[in-house]
């Protein structure tokens, strides 16, 4: 099956066959999270998506070096070669220092993608990590002649770039038609030209993060720690590099700009990117302010939502949709995902528990259960098409319940049976990821917690301290630590 598997290559633009640099291995780098704030569901859909990519990969008998990087360094405000660094900016308001900051949100990710049930990169370098590589990276490129040091910043010279190299073939912008829509400011005077980005910025004194370089103290281009990591575990070209949607550009084009000039060579022979996530139809993110984190999804604790969903919805929600395709936000959505997940789940717990007992065989029902099997694999081989792949799943969930109902598994034969436990196993568990987990027992959790919280604030209305400490510390004993705000009491589950 793996000789089958087909990608949306976003350079091409077309889909393409896989054929791996090196035979049964895949070299596959993701853009990480920026760890400024808590993991929301525009984060948790590109991990989904390549963790998706990853587990099937993986089934078809791949070996598969997976690096998911975290930016702890050099993201400036806007995505810009000016501002201030978006960590030492939350740093500076929290009054902590930057690596607190980084360090917090990176367990706060971590645990939400490990809720999520992804599994965890084969490496996830960090930038701070690797300043020397990058600074290595900045000298190759300079010393290639396609950049240039300005005041203790070092910038790509995209013109001498285009020159030898095709710009924008990623993102399909030309370089005539990124200066004609480059506003000239103030604080590019220093560069050649307003499309020149910077792969080495200089720290002002009141920047925190800064690193001795030998244009003087500094920090890298945001672009520059993606391009150095993947290089350091992959090599000068890799099979895969995988990304939101809104990272084309500048973030993928400039990776692909510094790549070449720095080793005349394209890094990535197949670039893949998930569509964003929104609501009430405007994309989900930090900077419009119209995110909900994963947290208030798990708790139920935002306006928009009804109810507290689990981990488990949330997934099966975002495999719904295509990964190319936008991903809009419901709570009626969300229901009839928890809804079809628990179906799903019912009928792979009724399948594992049948006892076989061979029959005559139906051979038009066993033609049948075979042909969607097989559809299953076909899906997935089509550009990891998980909406398609969960349908088929759905039709044999349907024959699962009416062989059940009517006692006739053993109208299949005893291979077909074997094959049909394997696959509902296999995809559900494995490939999609669909851990078995009963969320109807979360939801209830989630009363109980509702309702010892309801008892505590009755008893502090009573002022009845004693019992509502109470209740506080045992439910903190318990992993469950209570917030007491403005905005009433919340609770969140370590």
């Amino acid at each position: 099956m793996k000789e089958n598997i087909i990608i949306y290559n976003s350079l091409s633009r077309k889909k393409e066959v896989l054929k791996p640099i090196v035979e049964n291995y895949i070299g596959m780098y993701v853009c990480g999270p920026t760890v400024y704030g808590d993991p929301h569901l525009g984060h948790a859909r590109p991990a989904i998506t390549f963790d998706i990519v990853f587990r099937y990969l993986k089934w078809c008998g791949f070996k598969v070096r997976y690096v998911r990087n975290i930016t702890d360094a050099g993201h400036l405000e806007n995505d810009a070669d000016e501002g201030e660094d978006k960590i030492a900016k939350k740093a500076r308001i929290e009054e902590l220092e930057p690596m607190e900051v980084a360090q917090y949100y990176t367990q706060s990710y971590h645990q939400a993608m490990n809720l999520l049930n992804c599994l965890p990169p084969s490496i996830e370098p960090r930038a701070t990590g690797h300043i020397i590589e990058q600074i290595e990276m900045v000298q190759k490129i300079m010393s290639n002649g396609f950049a240039y040091e300005k005041n203790g910043s070092v910038y790509l010279d995209v013109n001498k770039y285009n020159k030898q190299f095709p710009y924008g073939t990623l993102s399909g912008r030309n370089l005539e038609d990124t200066l004609s829509g480059t506003r000239e400011l103030d604080s590019q005077s220093e560069k050649k030209s307003p499309v020149d980005f910077a792969i080495w910025k200089k720290a002002s004194k009141e920047h925190i993060m800064q690193w001795p370089s030998p244009w003087g103290n500094g920090f890298p281009g945001w672009h520059m720690e993606c391009s150095a990591m993947s290089e350091k575990y992959l090599g000068k070209t890799f099979d895969i590099h995988g990304g939101g949607m809104d990272l084309v550009f500048p973030h993928h084009e400039a990776e692909i700009t510094q790549s070449n000039a720095c080793n005349n060579c394209n890094p990535v022979n197949y670039w893949m990117h998930n569509n964003m996530v929104t609501i009430d139809g405007k994309k989900m993110g930090k900077s419009l302010g119209n995110f909900i984190n994963l947290e208030e999804f798990f708790t139920g604790k935002h306006e928009k939502l009804d109810k507290a969903y689990s981990p488990m919805t949330i997934r099966f929600f975002m495999l719904q949709a295509h990964y190319r395709s936008v991903l809009d936000f419901s709570s009626a959505a969300l229901s009839a995902s928890e809804k079809g997940f628990n179906k799903l789940m019912e009928a792979k717990k009724v399948l594992s528990n049948v006892k076989f007992v061979q029959k005559n065989i139906n051979t038009e029902l066993d033609s049948q259960i075979v042909n969607l099997i097989e559809a299953c694999y076909k899906h997935m081989n089509d550009d990891f098409n998980t909406p398609q792949t969960i349908a088929t799943l759905f039709e044999l969930v349907s024959i699962v319940n009416t062989c059940n109902n009517a006692n006739s598994f053993g109208e299949i034969s005893k291979e077909t049976f074997i094959y049909l436990q394997k696959t509902m196993n296999g995809f559900i568990l494995d490939v999609l990821g669909l851990d078995n987990l009963d969320s109807q027992s979360n939801d209830k959790s989630a009363q109980l917690v509702e309702l010892m919280l309801s008892i505590r604030n009755e008893a502090k209305n009573n002022k009845n301290y004693a019992l509502s400490d109470q209740i506080r510390n045992q439910l903190n004993e318990m992993g469950i630590t209570i917030k007491d705000g403005k905005e009433g009491t919340t609770y969140s589950i370590t």
